[in-house]
């Protein structure tokens, strides 16, 4: 396997903080230290130099761990031809998603792995996308379900990681049980551009997804209330307090006092999941038989919700 002390290199150039780094790979702050030192006395070049309390890489730090990145894909893709060839599947799998994802694609993977697999430890981690990025550099998970956002495109992270499109995830416009179009079957933005709305806080990819479908209508919406929690978000909007966008994937839950309404229009907001796997592991046959698991999943999900809650 490939050396620890450059996994946890890797993580830390990934972090930038020993403390960061040690959360990620299991180690404790101490051990990180150690590794890393060890790592340069070993190769005998100045990877690390001292910055305030902690440290950072130097330029030839940098130099080398851009450098290691095409080794370890070799090596990913080794042990991916490997078990294709023996049939024999690792001992865990590491799998990590944000919210929704988590709940709806990654939990009915982890009990269908448990069930064909038993002899498979299957590990299931919520995370936000840049945490699961690390967790996958640092090998503590196998594969993550994110939102694709420009933050996901870079050099680095192309370079380390692969994405697979598992769906478009489009918004649909959840209203209070008593709003002037909630016996519409479908509602335009246009139609809602001067209604009071509940999103998230600046920053966050739904915040960019609402602010990028206004613009593309020369709207400014009014922005009267912010949520992080779907559940937050819904029990705001039956209050009367205003409107909200929500991911399909996601569920309206058993809420009485508010309707979920497809958008139609020009601007119609939508989100693309994506599966990310370690850079040459994604002919590994089980990240192939995950993906296939997932995809379906995500179809039937999409299918369902769309006849029982839009109709």
């Amino acid at each position: 396997m490939i050396d620890p002390r450059i996994s946890t290199l890797r993580v830390f150039s990934s972090t930038g903080n020993v403390a960061r780094t040690a959360e990620l790979t299991g180690y404790s702050p101490s051990a990180v230290s150690a590794q890393l030192r060890e790592l340069q006395r070993t190769l005998g070049i100045e990877l690390l130099v001292k910055d305030g309390r902690g440290v950072r890489l130097t330029a030839t730090g940098r130099h080398f761990v851009a450098g290691l990145d095409s080794i370890v894909t070799q090596w990913e893709l080794l042990m991916a031809s490997s078990r294709t060839a023996s049939g024999q599947l690792q001992s865990s799998f590491g799998l990590g998603g944000f919210s929704t994802a988590a709940a709806e694609l990654l939990a009915p993977l982890a009990a269908k792995l448990r069930t064909s697999r038993p002899e498979m430890k299957v590990r299931l981690v919520e995370a936000q996308p840049q945490r699961c990025l690390n967790l996958l550099l640092s090998e503590r998970i196998d594969l993550a379900v994110i939102v694709a956002s420009q933050s996901q495109t870079g050099t680095l992270v192309q370079a380390r990681f692969e994405q697979t499109v598992l769906l478009d995830d489009p918004l649909d416009v959840v209203l209070p049980a008593d709003h002037r179009l909630a016996m519409n079957k479908s509602v335009s933005l246009e139609q809602l551009a001067e209604d009071p709305w509940i999103t998230e806080s600046e920053q966050s990819v739904y915040r960019a997804l609402f602010v990028a479908a206004f613009t593309s209508l020369g709207v400014t919406p009014h922005i009267a209330h912010e949520a992080v929690e779907w559940e937050t978000m819904i029990a705001f909007i039956g209050a009367g307090l205003g409107v909200g966008l929500l991911p399909r994937l996601a569920t309206l839950g058993n809420v009485d006092n508010v309707v979920r309404r497809r958008i139609t229009g020009v601007a119609k907001p939508s989100r693309r999941i994506v599966a990310v796997t370690r850079k040459g592991s994604l002919g590994s046959p089980m990240i192939e038989e995950s993906l296939k698991i997932l995809q379906d999943t995500a179809k039937g999900i999409i299918s369902q919700r769309s006849a029982e809650e839009l109709d």
